[in-house]
């Protein structure tokens, strides 16, 4: 090299040290940007914050999922009223998002622009809880049967937990998933076989969350039971007399309750004076014409029941004679039990009598004995003097 060119190099030095010290001092200095993740439920309130180090007032941009700029410097370029801009500072960058919903989940950008962009991204994820869960049933219960029931929460994220109780246990089932976009829908079905006594009982379909905090969001059902129909007439207290008046009641049980209620009399037709009203026969007036036997009859879908009822209409005069009657039955008995007790006295008193008087002829005959001998020693001449002697006749 020469040394005029030598010189000129060594000239222009300072000045080209000069130029690189203040581009040094124009362009950041290690600025980054820091972006949080957020987790929301469905219909809430988000927060997107982005924090800056070291800001030199250059261009910030925060984009959404589908990278669509919500933000330029603070201005909102896309029109979205749910997005408001409520922090803009050196250090720190915050918007918010209201009624947030699962399609706004994804990534949303902090972009910092100078001669090397910087960026990070804020990750939002959208919880969507249970609702209130629905029971469906695929087919009527009948006594003697069996029942389906499916509780159903059609829409969670993640899935949320189903589980059927009945008295505070819980009923296995099988459980079902299915995908709806983003939330899943889940299933719990239960077969359990069902009697009459089943009707009204109270089962439960239960679905847990950890967007609930503990608690769940419950369905009750009370099972529907069909079943064919029982009938019971009601019969009146004491004896009815003519001029008496008469309700018969009828008791019907069933599901369904059978409404058309049909009263009868065997082999005739009701009284003239009788009124029907639902499940009551009234009929005032009694006499001897409404003797007979009443029926009550109902039928649902499932079956038919029918009772009878026998009514006996009495005069008042008999009335007294039956009552009368009662007394001298009594009397009766009492002197027939007597004269039955007499007879049994003399039969035992004769046979002991008779054994008596057997024992009486024995001791006579030996008696008789005796006397012989006395006889026998007179006909001899038998004096005093050859001993005497006494017999007891």
């Amino acid at each position: 090299m020469r040394r005029g060119q030598r010189s000129l190099l060594l000239s222009s030095t300072p000045s080209l040290l000069l130029r690189s010290l203040v581009l040094l001092s124009l362009c950041p200095r290690g600025q980054a940007v820091q972006a949080e993740n957020v987790t929301v439920l469905e219909g809430g309130t988000a927060q997107i914050s982005c924090r800056l180090q070291n800001y030199d007032g250059s261009i910030v941009v925060i984009q959404n999922p589908r990278r669509q700029t919500l933000f330029f410097n603070g201005t909102r370029a896309l029109k979205d009223d749910r997005f408001q801009m409520v922090l803009f500072t050196p250090r720190l960058v915050r918007i918010t998002l209201t009624n947030v919903s699962v399609s706004d989940e994804g990534g949303y950008f902090c972009q910092l622009y100078t001669d090397d962009t910087h960026h990070q991204v804020a990750t939002l994820s959208v919880v969507v809880p249970p609702a209130v869960p629905t029971v469906e049933v695929k087919k009527e219960a009948v006594e003697g049967g069996e029942v389906e029931l499916t509780c159903v929460s059609p829409r969670s994220k993640p899935p949320a937990t189903l589980r059927w109780v009945r008295d505070r246990r819980e009923i296995a089932g099988v459980i079902s998933q299915q995908e709806n976009g983003k939330t899943v829908s889940v299933s719990n079905t239960i077969r359990i076989p069902v009697e009459r006594k089943d009707n009204g009982a109270a089962l439960s379909c239960e679905a847990s969350h950890p967007a609930l905090v503990g608690q769940k969001r419950v369905r009750h059902y009370s099972l529907d039971v069909h079943f064919a129909p029982t009938v019971k007439i009601i019969p009146p207290q004491g004896i009815l007399r003519e001029g008496d008046s008469l309700s018969l009641t009828c008791s019907i049980t069933g599901n369904p309750l059978p409404r058309d209620i049909q009263w009868s009399r065997v082999n005739d037709t009701l009284p003239e004076r009788a009124e029907k009203t639902g499940n009551i026969l009234h009929m005032s007036r009694l006499s001897q014409s409404h003797n007979g036997t009443y029926l009550c009859q109902a039928h649902n879908n499932y079956g038919r029941a029918a009772d009878h009822y026998t009514l006996l209409v009495y005069d008042p005069g008999a009335v007294v004679e039956t009552h009368s009657a009662v007394p001298y039955a009594m009397i009766g008995g009492i002197l027939a039990l007597l004269v039955f007790t007499v007879i049994c006295v003399l039969i035992v008193t004769i046979w002991c009598s008779v054994r008596q008087k057997g024992s009486y002829l024995t001791h006579e005959a030996s008696g008789l004995d005796e006397h012989g001998e006395v006889q026998e020693a007179f006909l001899n001449g038998n004096d005093a003097s050859q001993g005497k002697k006494e017999y007891l006749l």
